[in-house]
């Protein structure tokens, strides 16, 4: 088993769930850990089911940095992981903050996503105390990034006289919470609405002067199409799953800003 704190030359081997937890730790750990990431790229982070080569690789790690947010596939596998790697630390980083029950997306709200840094700084801090300085200085650097961020994304969405986005599925309700917006969410409980639900939400879509539908990649569009032809709107693309947290996040805002003109 890997051991981080005994030498430079030996990261700390740290697994995480989803690609933007991947950057949180990375800019925390620097040089200092490899970071191994559950969910592959274009896969479903409510209905992926890790294969046992997955959770093989996964349970060599030294931590599992867990997003603590029940997210389906995490909260089924850690058991799994750490009955595979007894040794492994499993440490919750969404302590502290504020999640909405049902929804595991926390991340897309920089605001939490600074509390899951402070924890993902501390896990480091403890683990590899020698080196305390470091992680710290990593991240005042990164939440002093995270922190314009959020101001960016506050000042964007401050123009805009719309305070509603429809998006398909419901993966932006933090964002929305934490900006003071309202998601209207095409399907519930990763359901497809039905004709019924389709056009109670095209009322009121309408009346919310809603013009541009949102989609996730993972999904299959239909029902985005299918609510877009009926308001006349168009489908654009935000991914709450895209590597690059800080440009996307400014991306997915801008763009959610410019739907609410």
């Amino acid at each position: 088993m890997n051991q981080g704190t005994n030498g430079d030359s030996n990261p700390i081997i740290v697994a995480v769930s989803v690609p933007p937890h991947k950057e949180f730790v990375e800019r925390v750990g620097g040089n200092r850990v490899k970071v191994i990431c559950l969910l592959p790229p274009g896969a479903d982070c409510c209905e992926y089911d890790p294969t046992a080569g997955k959770l093989t690789e996964i349970s060599k790690a030294d931590m599992y940095l867990a997003l603590g947010t029940d997210l389906n596939f995490e909260t089924v596998s850690l058991p799994k992981i750490s009955e595979m790697n007894k040794n492994m630390q499993i440490i919750n980083t969404s302590n502290n903050a504020t999640l909405i029950k049902g929804d595991p997306h926390a991340w897309v709200s920089p605001k939490q996503a600074m509390v899951m840094i402070e924890n993902i700084y501390k896990a480091f801090a403890k683990k590899d105390p020698n080196h305390e300085e470091y992680y710290r200085r990593n991240k005042d650097s990164y939440l002093k990034d995270i922190g314009k961020l959020d101001n960016n994304i506050t000042s964007v969405l401050s123009n805009s006289t719309i305070r509603s986005f429809m998006v398909y599925p419901d993966n932006w309700g933090y964002f929305a919470r934490d900006y003071g917006l309202n998601m209207l969410a095409i399907n519930e409980d990763n359901k497809d609405p039905s004709p019924a639900d389709i056009q109670d939400l095209v009322n009121e879509a309408k009346a919310k002067s809603i013009t541009t539908v949102f989609v996730t990649p993972e999904f299959n569009p239909n029902s985005a199409r299918e609510m877009a032809s009926e308001l006349g709107a168009t489908v654009a693309e935000i991914d709450p799953l895209a590597p690059n947290y800080m440009e996307n996040m400014n991306n997915a805002s801008q763009t959610i800003a410019g739907s609410m003109k």
